[in-house]
């Protein structure tokens, strides 16, 4: 069964919201195994004033911190109802790796890949992608919290 959401489905999952909420669709989700999402780069992100004006490119940060929002849909989708009062916090990035820049026009493609899940910990393999090349890629772990 794969799911589509939209920015306001997303907004009732994550607790993000502009200018650090980075996804914004999910094109699909299959729970339990895998999400593929939207992250649109437009020259209008506030973090282009300053990173670089006269050369803007995305933070690597960011772009870890858009996958790290995927992860937190997957396991939000993954786990459904039984942890709807649960939050998603990021507790780790191992094997981050960067290839190329990501630049204003461009469309930022976020592949989440679940991986396992320990008690309240979980485990993804994750990469970013634009035009079908590789942007960057990371193992991310989230833990679900009661809120």
């Amino acid at each position: 069964m794969s799911i589509t959401l939209d920015i306001l489905q997303i907004q009732e999952f994550l607790p993000h919201r502009y200018p650090f909420l980075l996804v914004d669709k999910v094109i699909e989700c299959t729970p339990g195994v895998s999400l593929v999402g939207v992250k649109n780069v437009t020259y209008n992100e506030p973090f282009f004033q300053g990173h670089f004006p006269q050369k803007p490119i995305m933070p690597g940060v960011l772009i870890l911190e858009a996958l790290a929002q995927a992860t937190g849909l997957l396991a939000s989708e993954t786990a459904g109802d039984e942890l709807d009062s649960m939050i998603y916090y990021l507790v780790g990035i191992d094997k981050a790796k960067f290839k190329r820049p990501v630049v204003p026009g461009d469309q930022l493609m976020l592949l989440v890949q679940f991986v396992k899940s320990k008690r309240n910990i979980w485990a993804f393999e994750c990469r970013a992608e634009v035009d079908g090349d590789f942007v960057a890629s990371a193992e991310i772990r989230c833990a679900a919290v009661v809120d």
